[in-house]
């Protein structure tokens, strides 16, 4: 079937896109080449290639091209097709006993194998090919994959490599004239075994085109320009103050010393740096100018190609704060810029600028947003590890930016930090830009928007059991087809949708759809007189494996066939982006914001209103299994890119993002029922910072609460985190939801209870996705209960319903 013009039109697009998500880690000047030859193609991504990760975070595509196919596309020659065959599979041999082990473990616990099996990845099988491939040019592609419900290991096969990849790589090195090394992952790997291969691309996880966009970059018909948006280095370099993944309590010990931010504290050298990439030509910065006017802070600078190759620079501008009441991290990212592409010789002036209020810390002693008198060194580079002091800002007394509550709790710790911090002398050669405190002028919150009169009147008309089923997602009463990420009725294969049950009082249906790498719909759908039906079981991919007759049971209509019906087949054929780490590794916000202006076109098409993406979460390990949906461990550029793409997505009337997940969603483990111990300041300068970033640059429609709980209580449950900080400090406008099915561990015998529907209503999180009959019992027996463990009044209901409604007339015609 040939594809249609608006596929066409958004491949064509990804596919120019994803070379600047690309980073070239290493080379010697062998790539690019000048034209297609023979290729002996080796590895677990070459022919099993990895668009993206699995989960919610996976896009349902029609096709897209792997490594071997990009390559033949191009006019390549793969030499070794048996190899590739005979890896298929054992690969396939070792998944069966893959899945037959985690079905033996959980019936040891006594735990159904889905619980145990959603979002687990096998690791990377041991075997002995032979390497006889023919050709001068080797193309190595190394594939990791994480995902939704399980968390990664440092371990060979996963974030370490198995002893047959060193084997393979190195022989490789020695038996090819031409060795390019492709890393097809989703997250950091360490490389330190087979770091004297010369040539080092991160292909990344780039999306539906990723194949043909390689070979692009392999014939120079494109080029690299990504840079590291975390740190890579080995997994005993990473910070090991906090913990991680523990199953009922994680504490975020080091506060905020995180990613480049501990590196570069304790001097600490990486495999390769935050920011760090190269290209196929160099750059050199020219002298750079800076000034102050009040408190914002202006660089501007010359970048000039100086090699041979056209390409594009990433400028970065860091800050070191001073330390004075409060520790500070030796550097932090202050502002960035990329080129156009320059030819060789070409040269361009990137302008950076950011207000000094927001290196801002948090003090809890006052609870106050100060910056400390002092000097503020700037650094201008092109990685954390490549920067020169280009001026000094002289603060000359304390700034109190702003006056915020307590909130998130205690976390029975006091933070980490450094007992000798790096420390370099005071730069003598640079301008020192005088500030006085008198400079600042506060900015005022936006006012929240009036609730029309209509939205009011309906709201007031519905009795206290209608306004519970608004504020519930749009479940059906007569099964629990809404438990994973596929509870829509309107549209087949969307996450969800709000209640569909007062059509007739004027009240249209909000359909939602899994993100962040696209919209995730079933492709194909039949249509008759009675609506539309999915043509397959709504279960997501590889989750039937695991299944058994009594979690069939418990799952409904999910886990059955449709009875067979005959009407029109349709096609929802959508685009897989690149993955959140590749979109920030671009540090281009034009090309995320036109990312969010695809993601809306298919929206209009298939009519999806809410996308449920961005998710912004920190890296704070390297070893969380989300990370590949999440953008950086630094929250400025993840504010950045979640804000461009929402721009993006809302420049289509009646789309929304829903960003995500708020807050502190930094392990698959136990994400539930885990409890999440992180200080204030640690809260608000770290964790919070990129939401509060996209929150005042875009005012997405709406925000989805994590799973877990914060210092001792559910996010979706905290008031303090969704009105205090949320709307009354940030200003936000939009709708707040939960997560999926966030009080479904009920019963379940933990260390902390689940999160209740009359939490998150009293909470003032707005609607409890995606509702179930036992969330509706919950809001009417806690309703006037002083009793219940969240009691809640008709106007708590009112409230949130409200909001629920003036968002769905805004986005539904």
């Amino acid at each position: 079937m040939e594809l249609y013009e608006y596929e066409r039109e958004h491949r064509d697009l990804l596919r120019r896109l994803a070379p600047e998500c690309m980073v070239l880690l290493k080379s010697d000047g062998t790539f690019p080449l000048e034209a297609p030859c023979k290729v002996a193609l080796y590895g677990s991504g070459a022919r099993e290639t990895i668009k993206g990760g699995t989960g919610s975070g996976d896009v349902n595509v029609r096709h897209y091209t792997t490594v071997e196919e990009g390559l033949e596309n191009a006019g390549f020659t793969v030499t070794t097709k048996p190899w590739l065959e005979s890896y298929s599979a054992l690969r396939q041999q070792a998944h069966v006993g893959f899945v037959a082990g985690i079905k033996e473990k959980a019936k040891e616990l006594g735990v159904p194998a889905l619980l145990l099996g959603m979002g687990a990845v096998m690791p990377e099988p041991e075997y002995d090919l032979p390497l006889d491939g023919e050709g001068e040019l080797c193309v190595y592609v190394l594939g990791r994959i994480s995902g939704e419900g399980s968390d990664r290991h440092p371990a060979p096969g996963d974030f370490q490599l198995t002893q047959t990849e060193i084997r393979d790589i190195l022989a490789c090195r020695e038996k090819y004239g031409k060795l390019l090394l492709v890393l097809n992952v989703g997250g950091v790997v360490d490389l330190s075994p087979v770091l004297q291969v010369e040539n080092i691309l991160l292909l990344s996880q780039t999306g539906m085109a990723l194949g043909d966009a390689l070979a692009d970059v392999v014939l120079g018909k494109a080029y690299p320009s990504g840079k590291l948006a975390s740190t890579w280095a080995k997994w005993e370099d990473y910070c090991q103050v906090g913990d991680f993944a523990q199953p009922d309590d994680t504490h975020y010990t080091e506060g905020v010393y995180v990613g480049y931010r501990y590196f570069d504290s304790v001097g600490k050298e990486p495999l390769f740096p935050f920011g760090y990439g190269l290209g196929y030509t160099t750059f050199s910065l020219g002298r750079p100018q800076a000034a102050v006017e009040g408190t914002q802070v202006t660089v501007r600078v010359p970048v000039k190609n100086t090699g041979a190759a056209p390409g594009k620079e990433v400028v970065q501008l860091y800050a070191s704060v001073p330390s004075g009441k409060l520790d500070q991290p030796y550097q932090a990212l202050a502002a960035f810029a990329k080129t156009g592409e320059l030819a060789p010789g070409g040269e361009e002036e990137l302008t950076l600028t950011f207000a000094l209020e927001s290196l801002a810390s948090f003090a809890e002693e006052s609870a106050c947003s100060i910056l400390e008198a002092g000097d503020y060194v700037l650094r201008l580079g092109t990685s954390s590890r490549d920067t020169q002091p280009c001026a000094v800002v002289r603060l000359e007394g304390e700034i109190q930016v702003a006056q915020l509550s307590r909130m998130g709790g205690e976390p029975g710790f006091v933070d980490w930090k450094p007992e000798t911090p790096v420390t370099t002398p005071a730069p003598q050669d640079v301008p020192v830009l005088s500030v006085q405190p008198g400079a600042y002028q506060p900015q005022p919150v936006p006012a929240l928007p009036e609730i029309p009169q209509d939205v009011k009147a309906l709201a007031e008309s519905l009795s206290n059991e209608e306004l519970a089923y608004v504020c519930l997602g749009g479940f059906q009463d007569e099964g629990s087809k809404s438990v994973i990420g596929s509870a829509g009725m309107q549209v087949v294969g969307a996450a969800g949708e709000t209640t569909n049950r007062y059509q007739d009082k004027g009240l249209p249906v909000l359909v939602m759809a899994d993100g962040p790498a696209g919209l995730r719909l079933n492709k194909d759908y039949g249509k008759d007189e009675n609506g539309v039906y999915a043509l397959e079981g709504s279960l997501p991919p590889g989750f039937a494996e695991f299944m058994d007759e009594e979690t069939a049971a418990g799952l409904g209509s999910m886990a059955k066939k449709e009875p067979e019906r005959h009407g029109e087949i349709l096609h929802q054929y959508c685009s897989a982006l690149p993955i959140g780490t590749a979109l920030a590794q671009s540090w281009n916000l034009e090309l995320c914001r036109a990312c969010g202006d695809l993601v809306g076109d298919e929206m209009e098409r298939f009519g999806v209103h809410l996308w449920l993406a961005p998710a912004l979460n920190i890296h704070r390990s390297p070893l969380c299994g989300r990370n590949f949906e999440y953008y950086s461990e630094d929250p400025l550029i993840s504010g950045k890119v979640t804000a461009a793409i929402t721009q993006g997505v809302q420049s289509h009337p009646g789309r929304g993002t829903t960003i995500k997940h708020f807050c502190c969603n930094n392990q698959e483990t136990n994400r539930m029922l885990s409890n999440t111990h992180v200080s204030q300041r640690a809260l608000r300068d770290i964790y919070l910072k990129g939401f509060e970033i996209a929150v005042k640059e875009s005012q997405p429609h709406a925000l989805m609460t994590s799973y877990n709980l914060l210092n001792g209580e559910h996010t979706s449950q905290r008031r303090d985190l969704i009105m205090d900080c949320l709307r009354d400090e940030w200003g936000f406008q939009g709708l707040v939801m939960t997560d999926w099915v966030v009080s479904a561990l009920a019963g379940i015998q933990a260390k902390y209870p689940a999160a209740r529907a009359s939490g998150s209503i009293k909470a003032g999180n707005d609607i409890h996705m995606p509702g179930s009959p036992q969330d509706y019992q919950d809001l009417l027996a806690a309703l006037d209960n002083p009793s219940a463990a969240y009691p809640i009044t008709r106007q708590d209901l009112l409230e949130c319903a409200q909001r629920i409604i003036y968002m769905v007339k805004k986005l539904v015609k």
